[in-house]
C-alpha cells in the first residue's frame, strides 16, 4: 500500500468577479516511504497548492487522496490535524518561525503538543537537531540576530525534530547560497533515509531537481513525469523568455 495516494484531485477557487479558477485539474500522484521527488513548474502553476492539499492544510474539491490507509475526505478537521502533526515535516520558503523565541525554542514547537518521550525531551531532541544543521553554537540566539540562511536552518531543524513519514520542503535552498543549499540538502537526504521518510521537493534549481528519484512536472494543473529534467529546464527557461518579450 502506497505511503500517499492521489487520483483526480481538483481544487479550484472562485475569483472576486464570482467566476472559478481550475488550479489543479486532475492531479494522480502515488508516493511510497522512502521515496526522493521533485516538483518543477514556472509559478503561479499550482505546486504550492499541491503541497498544501498533501500536508493536509487544504483539500480537494474533487478526486480522492489517501494518506496511510486513511481517507482524508472522511477524516474530521481534528483528525486531520493529528495525522498532519503525526505524519509531516513542513520545509517552508517563508521560514515561518518566530521571532520572539530562541532557536532552541522554535524549534521545540512542534514537541509542545506531543505526549510521553518526545514532550518530555524535547529541549536535548531540539539541540541534537540544531546541532545537525550546524546551529549547535546559537541555541540561545534569536532570528533577528542570525542571517536568512541560518534562519532557514532554524526551519529546517523545526521540520525533522520529530522524525516525520513525510518532509515537505517549498524551495528549501531558495534564500542560500550553493554551498549552504548543497549541505542542507544532503541532510534532508541523510535525515529522510535514516527513516525510511519520503522527502518531496519543489523547486526551481535544476540542481536540487535532479537529486530526486523522480521528477515531476506540473504544467496547466496537470502532474506529469519528467524523463530528461536538463531538457525541460532548458525548455521552460526559452518559454520564460518568450513570454517576457510578448509582454514586454
Amino acid at each position: 500500500m502506497a505511503l500517499i495516494h492521489l487520483q483526480g484531485v481538483t481544487r479550484t477557487v472562485e475569483l472576486p468577479d464570482g467566476s472559478d479558477l481550475r488550479i489543479l485539474r486532475g492531479v494522480d500522484l502515488e508516493i511510497d516511504p522512502g521515496d526522493h521527488i521533485s516538483i518543477v513548474g514556472r509559478s503561479g502553476t499550482g505546486k504550492s497548492t499541491m503541497l498544501n492539499i498533501i500536508g493536509l492544510l487544504d483539500l480537494p474539491n474533487e478526486g480522492s487522496y489517501t494518506i496511510k490507509g486513511k481517507d482524508v475526505k472522511t477524516l474530521r478537521e481534528g483528525q486531520r490535524s493529528r495525522l498532519r502533526g503525526d505524519t509531516f515535516g513542513f520545509v517552508f520558503q517563508q521560514f515561518n518561525i518566530f521571532n520572539t523565541r530562541t532557536a532552541l525554542e522554535n524549534v521545540e514547537v512542534p514537541m509542545l503538543y506531543t505526549s510521553g518521550v518526545p514532550f518530555w525531551k524535547r529541549q536535548g531532541l531540539s539541540a541534537d537537531m540544531l546541532t545537525r544543521v550546524g546551529l549547535g553554537d546559537r541555541l540561545d540566539s534569536y532570528p533577528t540576530e542570525m542571517s536568512g540562511g541560518e534562519q532557514q536552518r532554524i526551519a529546517i531543524a523545526r521540520a525533522l525534530v520529530r522524525k516525520p513519514s513525510v518532509i515537505l520542503a517549498d524551495e528549501p535552498t531558495g534564500a542560500l547560497d550553493p554551498e549552504t543549499g548543497n549541505s542542507v540538502m544532503t541532510l534532508l537526504e541523510t535525515v529522510a533515509a535514516e527513516n525510511n521518510a519520503a522527502l518531496i521537493v519543489i523547486t526551481h534549481d535544476l540542481k536540487v531537481a535532479t537529486r530526486a528519484q523522480r521528477v515531476l512536472s506540473l504544467s496547466e494543473g496537470v502532474l506529469h513525469e519528467v524523463a530528461d529534467p536538463h531538457t525541460h529546464f532548458t525548455d521552460s527557461h526559452d518559454t520564460a523568455a518568450q513570454d517576457t518579450e510578448v509582454n514586454a
